[in-house]
Order: C-alpha cells, then sequence, then structure tokens
C-alpha cells in the first residue's frame, strides 16, 4: 500500500463540514510556553539493550515515527552515541556480537551491522528474498533467521524458509519450510535446536459496503494461528509441539523442554503448559479459573507470560488469584506455586538475574497506584524465603527492567510530572543512586511550566468510587469559571500514570494535555472500570457491560468537574482515542447536553461491527460473548444506533489504515451522521497512511492544532 507523506486531504461531503482553518496561533506566548512543534520534538526510548561486557546500553530512540539506534555509556557519562541515522529509521531493536564491538539490527529485509562506536552501517549480506525473525545463537557464532522466497510470479504467493547462516563463512542450511510463515524463532540453551511457530496466515477479506461505494475497497484480514515446532540444528527434523493454536510465551526451560501458555476457548481458564522438544503431550504445570474473564494485559504489556529461569529450575509467571497481580514462581518439574509479591498493588514484567537467584519487576503501591518502582525478589535456592527490595522511591514511573550481564546493574524506564520516558541504570539494591542514561525532551521545553496531576475520586455509575486525575493551570484564577476537558484513555485495559504515560502511544496525549493547560483549560482523565492499576475485581468490571457502567464512569466525571466552583459546567468538553473515542460517543449521544464538544479519535462506532472484524473477535467475545448470544449487550454498546440523539459538535480523527480501529467504522459513523441530519454538527478529518496511534510529525501537527481550534472554538468562543 502506498504510504502518503505530506498530505493533508480534504473532502467535501454535502453537509459536512471537514476542514478546520489551519493558523500559526496556539505558538505560545513567550518562552516559557509549550508549542506543539515541541511537543512533535519529544523523543521516545524503547528495547534497551546490554552489551555483554556490561559497559554499554544500546536502545531504539523514535521521534515522530522515525525510529534510529543510539547506543549510550551504562555509567551515564557522555551523550547516547547514534550508531544509525535513516531518515526514515525503520531498524529493529539491537543485538551485539559476543565481543561487544558490533550492534547488529533488521532494516528492509535485511541484517545489518554497525560499529558500537560508530561508522557506516552496512549489509551484513544481501538477498533478493525478505529476511527477518533474526535470531543470534548462544555462542554468537550463527544467525538463525526465516527467509520470504517467492514461489511464482504472483507477488502473495511466497514460501517461509528457517535458515541458519554463520556469521564466520556465510555458509547457509536449510532447517525447515512452510508455505505460509516461519516467526517466533528461538535457540535452545546449548545452541544445538531451534523452535518456532509456523504456519500462521493472514486470509484477507475484501468489503464494499453500500456506504463506502463500490470504488473504495477495504481490506479485512483473518489472522489463522500456527504450530509451534522444535528440531535439531544438525538434524533437522521438525516435531510438533501439542495442538495447533494461539499460544503464548514460547521459551526454552532448558536444552531438552519448553513452555508456552495459553487461554481455553471460553477466555476463563488460564493455563502454563512445559512440553518435551522431542515430542509428547505438553503438561499443565499451573492454570487459574476466572470467575469472568482472564484479564492480565498480554505479554506486551506486563509480561504476562512463563519466563523460565536461567538454570532451568523455575518459570517465574504473574496471577492474580487473589485480586492482584502478582509475581509468582513454579518448579519447572512441576509443583506448588509460591507466591512472591504480596498486597494491594500489582507486579509486573519480571525479569530473571543471569544466576537464577533474583527477580527483578516492577510494581505500583497500594496508596500511590500511578507510580510504579523497580523492585527485586531474592529467591536464593528457595522462593518460600524470598525476600523483596526496592531499586526505586519517591515519585514517578519506573517500569521494565533488565539485568547486566554480571548482575550488578539493571536499565529501566523512568517517567514524572516533568520528563516523559527516558532511560536509567541503578545498582539492584535498595537505595541505589539512578544514573540517567537519556534525555528525550527537546532543550527549549521549561519543565518548570508542567502541571502535576492531583489523583481524586468521584461517584462512579453505582456509586463506586472512580479514580481520576486532576490537572489545574497554574496560576488559574479560581474566583472565575474556565472550560474543562475530560480525556478518556484508550484500550480499556490501560491507566493514567502520575506524570507522563509509560507508552508512546499515549505519551503523545499527555504531551498534548500540558500544552492544553497552557491555554487554560482544566484537564481530568478517569480511570474507569476496566483499567489496570487496580486490581483484578475493577479491571474485570466491564465483564456483560462494555459501554455501560464504564462508560458511564468516564462521563461522569463531568459531574465532578460541575462540583469544581472554578469550572464552567456550560464548557465541558471530551475526547478520547480508541476505546476513549467509543466512550466519547457514547457520552455525546447518551449525554446530549452535558457537553459542549467531544473529539472521537478512532473510536469503535458499533461492536457487532468490532466483533466481526477477524482480529478482534477474541477480545470482544471475551467481555460480552457473541452478538448471537448477548444481542441487547451488543445494542447497548452501539453508539452509532444513537447517533441522532448527537446535539452538539463532533471532531472525528481516523487513519486510513488503522487496523485496530478498523477506518471503516468512522466512514459508516458519518454516512449514518448524514442520513440523521446531524452533518453540520460534524468535522471531519482522515489522514491517509497512519495508523491506529498517530505517528508522523505531519499527521501529529494537523491533528493537534485542529484538536486545539476546535476545542478553542467551541468551549473558549475563539478562532484561531
Amino acid at each position: 500500500m502506498r504510504r502518503w507523506s505530506n498530505l493533508v486531504a480534504s473532502i467535501a461531503i454535502v453537509g459536512l463540514v471537514l476542514v478546520w482553518p489551519m493558523t500559526a496561533h496556539g505558538q505560545g506566548m513567550g518562552g516559557s510556553r509549550l508549542t506543539i512543534e515541541q511537543l512533535i520534538d519529544i523523543k521516545h526510548p524503547s528495547n534497551p539493550v546490554w552489551s555483554p561486557d556490561g559497559k554499554h546500553v544500546v536502545f531504539s530512540w523514535d521521534r515522530a515515527g522515525v525510529s534510529n539506534l543510539y547506543v549510550a555509556s551504562g555509567d551515564g557519562h557522555g551523550q547516547p552515541l547514534a550508531v544509525t541515522s535513516f531518515p526514515d529509521g525503520q531498524v529493529t531493536e539491537g543485538f551485539w556480537s559476543k565481543d561487544s564491538q558490533t550492534v547488529y539490527f533488521a532494516r528492509g529485509g535485511d541484517l545489518w551491522q554497525v560499529g558500537a562506536s560508530g561508522g557506516a552501517p552496512k549489509a551484513v549480506w544481501t538477498t533478493p528474498a525478505i529476511e527477518s525473525g533474526f535470531a543470534f545463537s548462544p555462542d554468537g557464532m550463527r544467525v538463525a533467521f526465516a527467509r520470504s522466497v517467492k514461489v511464482s510470479d504472483e507477488e502473495a504467493s511466497r514460501r517461509s524458509e528457517l535458515i541458519v547462516r554463520s556469521l564466520a563463512d556465510g555458509s547457509e542450511t536449510t532447517i525447515a519450510s512452510d508455505e505460509h510463515s516461519i516467526r517466533g524463532i528461538l535457540w535452545s540453551p546449548d545452541g544445538a535446536s531451534l523452535a518456532y511457530t509456523a504456519g500462521a496466515k493472514v486470509i484477507h477479506h475484501d468489503e464494499t459496503p453500500e456506504y463506502s461505494g463500490a470504488k473504495i475497497i477495504y481490506r479485512v484480514s483473518e489472522y489463522v494461528p500456527g504450530q509451534i515446532y522444535a528440531t535439531k540444528v544438525a538434524d533437522p527434523k521438525p516435531v510438533a509441539i501439542g495442538m495447533p493454536g494461539e499460544w503464548g510465551g514460547l521459551a526454552w526451560v532448558d536444552a531438552k523442554r519448553l513452555v508456552f501458555d495459553g487461554v481455553s476457548k471460553d477466555f476463563k481458564t488460564y493455563r502454563i503448559y512445559v512440553a518435551d522438544a522431542e515430542g509428547g503431550t505438553p503438561r499443565s504445570i499451573y492454570e487459574i479459573t476466572e470467575k469472568e474473564f482472564w484479564s492480565i494485559p498480554d505479554w506486551g504489556e506486563a509480561g504476562a507470560q512463563p519466563w523460565p529461569s536461567p538454570d532451568g529450575k523455575w518459570i517465574a509467571f504473574l496471577s492474580d488469584r487473589d485480586g492482584w497481580d502478582h509475581l509468582y514462581v513454579v518448579p519447572s518439574a512441576g509443583g506448588e506455586a509460591v507466591q512472591l509479591t504480596k498486597g494491594h498493588f500489582e507486579a509486573w514484567r519480571p525479569a530473571w538475574s543471569h544466576d537464577s537467584t533474583r527477580i527483578a519487576f516492577d510494581a505500583n503501591e497500594a496508596e500511590r497506584l500511578g507510580d510504579r518502582h523497580v523492585g527485586v525478589a531474592a529467591i536464593g535456592s528457595d522462593p518460600a524465603h524470598a525476600t523483596i527490595t526496592y531499586v526505586t522511591t519517591g515519585k514517578g514511573t519506573n517500569i521494565e527492567p533488565h539485568w547486566s550481564a554480571d548482575d550488578k546493574l539493571l536499565v529501566y524506564q523512568h517517567t514524572d510530572t516533568r520528563n516523559s520516558a527516558d532511560f536509567y541504570t541503578a545498582e539492584a539494591r535498595a537505595g541505589a543512586k539512578p544514573v540517567r542514561l537519556s534525555n528525550s525532551m527537546p532543550a527549549g521545553i521549561d519543565k518548570s511550566q508542567f502541571v502535576e496531576p492531583e489523583f481524586v475520586h468521584f461517584p462512579g455509575a453505582d456509586g463506586k468510587p472512580v479514580p481520576g486525575w486532576l490537572f489545574v493551570p497554574k496560576n488559574l484564577d479560581r474566583t472565575k469559571k474556565h472550560p474543562a476537558i475530560i480525556w478518556v484513555h484508550g484500550d480499556g485495559v490501560n491507566q493514567n500514570y502520575d506524570g507522563w504515560h509509560v507508552q508512546r502511544n499515549y505519551a503523545v496525549y499527555y504531551s498534548f494535555h500540558q500544552y492544553l493547560l497552557q491555554q487554560g483549560y482544566v484537564v481530568f482523565a478517569p480511570d474507569y472500570r476496566g483499567s489496570i492499576g487496580y486490581g483484578r475485581d475493577w479491571r474485570n468490571g466491564v465483564y456483560m457491560d462494555v459501554g455501560g457502567k464504564d462508560a458511564k464512569d468516564a462521563w461522569m466525571s463531568a459531574n465532578y468537574l460541575k462540583g469544581l466552583s472554578y469550572v464552567d459546567s456550560d464548557r465541558i468538553g471530551i475526547w478520547g482515542l480508541s476505546y476513549g473515542g467509543f466512550f466519547t460517543l457514547i457520552a455525546m449521544t447518551d449525554q446530549p447536553k452535558l457537553f459542549k464538544a467531544g473529539v472521537d479519535v478512532a473510536g469503535v462506532v458499533d461492536y457487532v461491527m468490532y466483533y466481526s472484524d477477524p482480529y478482534h473477535g477474541g477480545w470482544t467475545e471475551s467481555r460480552i460473548g457473541t452478538p448471537e448470544q448477548n444481542p441487547q449487550v451488543y445494542a447497548n454498546a452501539s453508539p452509532l444506533s444513537h447517533i441522532d440523539r448527537l446535539e452538539r459538535p463532533l471532531l472525528v480523527l481516523h487513519g486510513t489504515s488503522d487496523v485496530n480501529v478498523p477506518y471503516l467504522e468512522s466512514v459508516w459513523l458519518i454516512d449514518e451522521a448524514l442520513k440523521k441530519g446531524k452533518g453540520e454538527l460534524l468535522s471531519y478529518m482522515m489522514y491517509p497512511g497512519e495508523f491506529h496511534y498517530f505517528t508522523r510529525a505531519h499527521i501529529l501537527r494537523d491533528a493537534w492544532h485542529r484538536v486545539d481550534e476546535f476545542f478553542a472554538l467551541h468551549l473558549q468562543g475563539k478562532a484561531k
């Protein structure tokens, strides 16, 4: 698909306002005021990897969707060195050579390398084929990868081959092949075997709904899970491990055993399995059955997967069996699980030390659920007598620790009320002094102007207290009434933090809210039921009620704002992304006079439609079953069917390449709004080639100006 850059599309539809005038207004009044350009220049670091000698960390640094690799000294001396500087970014996380002198990375279907101290990056080798999934052997002398090979003149007709290549002489061995795909390649600890998943495929379904017209084809992608395999490298004979399915957390326990996890078809039972790499029936070593559904965030967020210790004796994992997400270990041979962390907080992202005696993790605090700290569970040889210490203290959000090779240092990400995400290192002990590795904010930003949020509670849909974060502009004249904006976070299973969001996708919104605060708005961010950070029961409160009490929790925060003497109850706006966009649509139709204006960024408009999209059926079914089972629940989760109730201005923003919430949803929303005579209330901008989370500079620039001007007009009566 062609990517259009630096293009702003304006499309005229009868009765529908599509373009808001763009001006230079909003650039700030004085050097201390934030500008939208400064927001775009805030970078976000990710994927830190220690060098084998423990002296350096390579990481990805992203600025508006352009990500390159940097190398930082582990002791914080000097500035991070850019070892790649591709204008389009497009590089994966780095891998180190055994001697710590070279960084490898993938780009454009090839494996590349660059000196850790700089120099010109170059391809290690090149072929016409597309290669991916590079995995280095434990001795660093070989690399395994998947090669996509054309088998006919049709571009879609490709075969995937699993290749092992020697870095010394370039010789290659074909280990396995599959007509669809090979991914998730893992070396066994002794370098003698490989595990991987093959056979997963995507089936495309093309649609041309009446409301979009026959000339526009919308592609819906159906994902078909694959099969786990294991094989010896010297004598390749792939063996299927377990049944085909969507298994996660695949890892080697030792040279002969694999571990993986999965959720039952009814989404209620979570199991961890250990399997012999030479075949046989996998054995469940831990399981938990939930009353509602298994809801700890997936492997990429909370680290809710099995983590085998390097010595193969233990498997660490997360469970919420006591109502909170906590860290457990179970013998890899089977036995009783031991709970390591306890209390009304959530412990996530476990990481074993190389000597298998400690597990680093991050956790929030019972009384400060918006902060997180890096902790270490020392289990020694007996988890039953584990001790817990915390490396970080004070305010801020510290997440995702990684051990240095000698197990002395941890690198982790830190955010707080004055700093967006950056990497720090610290000794793995209580009271250690953190050392900063990166600084992601432009030098011209005056951090003293940032507003710190206040953690509050207000009555929700059924009277239960709903947590939220109140932002009040500095030096606000509280004798007067001011406009306010409610921000509804997306994903459902997400939350707000005491400062910058830990994820890049939501950190950009936190940054923009700091800009809005300087424009004179009070900002409020509720953590409605379904949000993470507050325990299983709050997270599972959406069961059979998506768009019900959770959405009410969000819009009822307007009642809290009305109770503040300095907020104008007639000038409250609401906006949100994704699930937050869905809640915005519900609020604007269920409570048509409550909000003065709303902004929907890529929101779901109808959950029957969302369920029907093959990528999202599981997420939806786990929470509200199927449309056939629970038609009324689905009817309630359809703001589209209530668009005739819209009475106030609504701005809709959506990227055409969105696969999280297909762009087609907003097209249908607009069609229905026009049919109901609501076109004069709608403003709309589609972003060609943009994904769900806005990333590219020209998209962010347009979107932020557009939202700024929309709220200024409708909440402040100003034309910017």
